[in-house]
């Protein structure tokens, strides 16, 4: 891995349907070029697949963060799943395990009974997670596109259009409105074990006001070291980070925590990260049964 596969793995996982040809444009280098880079990273098992993520509160969904103290997936999950339908699952270095649930309402209410029915595992902290403002006004074309979109998010539209019988001007049209949608990225699934030179990492800090205000500080600060775009979740901020070594990896850590705000920032090191789209395959499939023709949500 050197700095341009680090690069293109950062653009990918802010949003897979960029081109090849655009990625190559602002990194400096011919699209061929790039499509090379991510076959190797293919090849290599560092990028293992391709995936739509869809923050559960756009379809109506709340979301319990579990950090745990254990490392048997399974076990967690069959605990985590007493309370809701898992989201997302990340092992991290040390014995820790963080895992999102996606709960249809109740969400404090889910948090007390998970603390009572999780006997098996150590549950170091549960928090709600609360996106910022946004609204989703999808229709069950939007819904079937990205039904579609969930099985190979990197499809070419005529692809679409054919398996969906739309015209590629309504894909085109959806697809640019998905989008736009802040709670709605294309990604991809990768293997830190597998990323050579470089470690991934994730800094959750605890802020105590001025959220919005202590993001902009931390984009400023840290832009030049973030893999993915931060993810806000209620008074949290997580950071996704790259760094050549442990050292420079406490380095940003200790920055973290020295600004203004900040009232304390946790490290995690993850060794795997799934995402689970049972539920968002079974919430398309709840609305596309609903006479509804739009399903609408808001948050603020």
């Amino acid at each position: 891995m050197d700095s341009l596969d680090m690069k293109i793995l950062s653009r990918l996982l802010n949003n897979c349907r960029e081109s090849d040809r655009q990625i190559g444009k602002e990194l400096g280098m011919s699209g061929g070029a790039v499509s090379a880079r991510i076959r190797k990273l293919q090849k290599n098992g560092i990028i293992e697949k391709f995936s739509v993520k869809v923050e559960p509160p756009v379809l109506g969904y709340g979301v319990l963060y579990f950090v745990v103290s254990g490392e048997d997936t399974n076990e967690i999950l069959e605990q985590v799943s007493l309370v809701g339908e898992p989201y997302i699952v990340v092992p991290c270095v040390g014995g820790i395990t963080v895992c999102g649930i996606t709960v249809k309402d109740g969400l404090e209410q889910k948090a007390e009974l998970a603390k009572k029915l999780m006997k098996d595992v150590r549950v170091l902290s549960i928090f709600e997670a609360e996106n910022s403002e946004f609204s989703s006004n999808l229709t069950k074309t939007d819904l079937e596109i990205l039904e579609e979109l969930i099985k190979d998010p990197r499809q070419k539209i005529d692809t679409i259009a054919k398996k969906t019988e739309m015209s590629t001007k309504t894909i085109t049209r959806c697809i640019e409105k998905l989008n736009e949608n802040e709670v709605i990225q294309f990604t991809l699934i990768y293997d830190p074990i597998k990323i050579e030179n470089y470690i991934p990492h994730a800094v959750l800090a605890w802020i105590e006001k001025d959220l919005k205000k202590t993001l902009q500080t931390m984009n400023k600060t840290f832009s030049d070291s973030y893999l993915q775009i931060p993810f806000i979740a209620k008074n949290q901020i997580v950071l996704f980070l790259y760094s050549q070594s442990i050292f420079k990896m406490d380095e940003l850590t200790q920055k973290v925590r020295s600004i203004k705000n900040v009232k304390s920032a946790d490290l995690f090191i993850p060794k795997k990260i799934s995402f689970y789209t049972r539920w968002l395959e079974k919430a398309i499939t709840e609305f596309k049964k609903s006479p509804k023709l739009h399903l609408t949500y808001q948050t603020n």
